[in-house]
């Protein structure tokens, strides 16, 4: 499995917005639509919210970021793996440097909203260990969302963690 290396990014920075697109685009072809929940860069940054981009060998490869929701909860979205960098382990990868992140930030749980049209999604998100939870956000209640939650209160450091380098070059 290929290392990745993690980059902190400002959500608002032009190749964050690029892998955002990607990401929308691919919301528009599985539900018709991208996703509309309100979001402001400033809920991605420090203290409480970070930004990612993982890169392999110098390339953009996947995205997540995390924003406080308060009490100790802190929300993972746009988390993305570009379609021909999947089935490699980097979704996997990525997600437990971002448990980790989001430990070292002090929070105790991630909440996330997915959507049943993305079994993938679900599929790794469940072999993880996050379970489901109470509905919350903008999609609370539509009928495709899947909401799901895990603590991490307690978790081992990863064997292995990603490097966090610098965020990439603005351009």
């Amino acid at each position: 499995m290929t290392q990745l290396v993690l980059l902190e990014a400002a959500y608002d920075s032009p190749l964050v917005t690029e892998l955002v697109d990607e990401v929308q685009a691919e919301y528009v072809q599985r539900y018709g639509s991208p996703d509309e929940t309100p979001l402001s860069p400033a809920e991605f940054a420090p203290p409480g919210g970070a930004f990612f981009v993982a890169m392999v060998g110098g390339e953009a490869v996947a995205t997540a970021g995390l924003r406080d929701h308060g009490d100790g909860d802190v929300e993972l979205k746009r988390m993305y793996v570009r379609a021909a960098h999947r089935r490699r382990g980097h979704a996997r990868q990525l997600l437990a440097a971002v448990e980790e992140r989001a430990l070292a930030l002090g929070h105790r749980r991630i909440v996330l909203e997915t959507g049943s049209l993305q079994p993938e999604a679900v599929a790794l998100y469940r072999s993880a260990g996050y379970e489901p939870t109470a509905p919350f956000g903008y999609y609370a209640c539509a009928p495709l969302s899947i909401h799901l939650a895990k603590t991490l209160a307690g978790q081992s450091p990863l064997a292995g963690p990603l490097d966090i380098g610098s965020p990439p070059p603005r351009g």
